[in-house]
């Protein structure tokens, strides 16, 4: 089985930067698996954020969080990092982290092909 868990969420001021962590366990991935963040906000669909292989080749970045989100990856660690700039309040959400262990090239940002989810962390961004 395999678990999930991130952290780093919190209330932080428009403007400011969280950074969130998820770390894996349970299971070891051998096809250089995918690691993603998707967040959720109350009355809408889960969204995808940013994605990254296990050979950290190039992430993907949806449109709307190029320049203000990095992605990184510790595979010793077997943790993603989601560094999160410049927040708006419209980033208030609950983010998940997500592994893709099916896909063995290119990432895809929908929900749907990620196998295992973490709990969620709520991130809160106050005018």
């Amino acid at each position: 089985q395999v678990q999930l868990v991130e952290s780093g969420g919190g209330l932080v001021q428009a403007g400011g930067s969280l950074r969130l962590s998820c770390a894996a366990s349970g299971r070891t991935f051998s096809n250089n698996y995918v690691m993603g963040w998707f967040r959720q906000a109350p009355g809408k669909e889960r969204e995808p954020l940013s994605a990254i292989r296990e050979s950290n080749s190039t992430p993907y970045y949806a449109d709307y969080v190029k320049g203000r989100f990095t992605i990184t990856r510790d595979n010793a660690k077997n943790t993603v990092y989601l560094q999160m700039n410049s927040l708006k309040p419209e980033d208030t959400a609950v983010y998940y982290c997500a592994v893709d262990a099916k896909r063995g090239v290119g990432i895809s940002p929908r929900s749907s092909d990620y196998d295992y989810w973490g709990q969620g962390t709520q991130v809160t961004v106050s005018a």
